[in-house]
């Protein structure tokens, strides 16, 4: 009796500027090439409508348009807005309000964004609690707001990737939108991280902890604002800019969830975050400079 023929594993892998950095996706697997070239098709279309729908930069996104007037009237938005709202909501309130999307202004302010119609028009004391939520999809504001969804959209646009890519028995692929990481299949045991004391040569290995990992620091973002060093990391608390030079990495169940959560332990600590990184099933590397 002869033996079937083991097709060989095919490994591909590309790279686009999406999401303000460049996205790159590899896979392989028992397959032909042109099967993962259809699936890593589909995948960089998910991190794309994700781009559109909730891109700061874009004055035609769905963001844009709820910056610009969803204090005035409720907005009609697409279910993928709708989630992300949601559950920046829900680390929001799970974080006593460390992780909040409505610091946009500060962030225009310091340079890190693009000014846009309204953007001096939103209220200092607005935050992510001023978001509803209502029937049929809609989204209004309490209060003028300016959100920037970049601390959780790209998470969530991993997320969407690696659902497109996921399905193929034996096959493990990777979407790495600029340190928020995916695996689809088994991980790899370890990967590379940036040094803070020197992000442009050194790294450090770190053991993988979950299917999905999201890096957060200061050290390629920090520029000046009135004689001072800001940074990317806006302490909503305070107002203030997170400036140490930590490296923060949170391995988590999903990509969302590791890159809103890089965010509140870089402002709150890994001991006041113990008891959220437990609940969120995740787990948490602080690399000091």
């Amino acid at each position: 009796m002869s033996r079937p023929v083991e097709r060989p594993v095919e490994r591909v892998g590309r790279c686009r500027p999406l999401l303000g950095t460049f996205v790159e996706i590899t896979a392989e697997g028992p397959v032909a090439a042109e099967a993962l070239h259809a699936r890593i098709d589909a995948a960089f279309a998910c991190i794309a409508r994700v781009h559109d729908l909730m891109s700061f930069h874009d004055p035609d996104s769905e963001l844009s348009r709820l910056n610009a007037g969803a204090h005035r009237a409720p907005i009609a938005v697409h279910p993928w807005t709708g989630a992300v709202l949601a559950e920046a909501i829900r680390l929001g309130d799970a974080s006593g309000g460390a992780f909040d999307p409505a610091v946009a202004p500060r962030l225009v302010r310091w340079g890190f964004l693009p000014r846009s119609p309204g953007w001096n028009e939103a209220d200092a004391a607005g935050s992510y609690r001023d978001i509803r939520l209502l029937p049929g999809g809609r989204v209004a504001f309490v209060r003028p707001l300016q959100l920037d969804l970049g601390g959780i959209a790209k998470g969530f646009a991993v997320d969407r990737a690696a659902e497109a890519l996921a399905g193929v028995d034996g096959m493990r692929a990777c979407v790495d939108a600029g340190g928020d990481m995916r695996f689809v299949g088994e991980p790899p045991a370890r990967l590379r991280v940036r040094h803070p004391r020197a992000p442009w040569s050194a790294t450090r290995e770190l053991a993988v902890a979950g299917p999905a990992v999201a890096t957060s620091a200061a050290y390629f973002a920090r520029r000046r604002y009135r004689g001072r060093r800001v940074s990317h990391l806006v302490d909503p608390h305070s107002g203030a800019s997170v400036r140490r030079r930590d490296s923060v990495s949170v391995f988590a169940p999903s990509a969302l969830q590791a890159d809103a959560l890089t965010k509140v332990v870089a402002i709150l600590g890994t001991d006041a975050c113990e008891a959220l990184l437990r609940t969120e099933g995740a787990s948490a590397i602080v690399l000091s400079a």
